[in-house]
């Protein structure tokens, strides 16, 4: 008589959430709560994968896949390490860059997030603006503001990433910049841009074609680095040059 078949292990729970701050702490002494609460577990955890607080992040979003992933660049390296990967808890829109004030659309592009772009005081518990509208932006007549990652899990054209997830990349942005990274990328992707993809999405939505082979070059240039590139707006269209390539002159 054959063994019965063994009865698989049921599947594990997913880890519980991170405590985070509660709302009912005033704006003006959040903050402070949060470092004390998420400072030393967060600096344990980074110290056991050969990291620590402060060193140089760089963030991606893809929103097709709802995700954001933030990179870290170690002491005395040239290339970032991919730390963590969260799915976006809201976000608004669809395909495509955001256009004008109130479309509802998360914008997409490459941003720039620097000490003033931090706002501690968030109606959405913690939040950085990632700087749109920028230089690509304002040649294309785009308009609106106040772009942020922020936590709570309710968003309008912003991406929301709920308060134990902001907690983490709020203090890992803080440390960044106060360390001395004048700025990190935020760059933000329709979807992962592979050629299959592609390929499909200019069946899908031909009149952005050539703006999504312009995000293209800046998400191969990481890609093959895994160094943001140097991206300049020139002629309403970006230009982009690997870190380590020769620049065109």
């Amino acid at each position: 008589m054959p063994s019965p078949t063994p009865t698989p292990p049921a599947p594990q729970p997913p880890p519980p959430p991170a405590p985070s701050v509660p709302d009912s702490v005033p704006p003006e002494e959040r903050l402070e709560e949060v470092r004390k609460l998420r400072t030393p577990g967060l600096t344990e955890e980074l110290r056991q994968q050969g990291l620590a607080l402060g060193d140089p992040i760089f963030i991606r979003v893809f929103k097709e896949t709802l995700e954001l992933e933030l990179w870290i660049k170690p002491k005395a390296a040239s290339a970032y390490r991919k730390w963590k990967t969260w799915p976006i808890a809201a976000m608004s829109g669809e395909l495509g860059p955001k256009t004008k004030e109130g479309d509802r659309q998360a914008p997409e592009g490459f941003y720039q997030v620097t000490t003033k772009s931090l706002n501690p005081r968030s109606n959405y518990h913690l939040s950085f603006n990632i700087g749109y509208p920028n230089t690509f932006d304002h040649a294309h007549q785009r308009t609106g503001s106040f772009i942020m990652v922020h936590g709570k899990a309710v968003s309008i054209g912003c991406f929301a990433m709920t308060d134990p997830v902001i907690e983490e990349i709020y203090l890992m942005a803080e440390a960044a910049l106060k360390r001395g990274q004048p700025s990190f990328g935020v760059h933000v992707f329709p979807f992962r841009m592979t050629s299959e993809r592609l390929l499909q999405a200019g069946e899908e939505h031909p009149s952005l074609m050539n703006f999504w082979l312009d995000l293209r070059q800046g998400y191969t240039a990481f890609e093959s680095t895994q160094q943001p590139p140097i991206i300049k707006v020139e002629e309403k269209r970006y230009r982009i040059t690997p870190v380590g390539a020769t620049q065109p002159s």
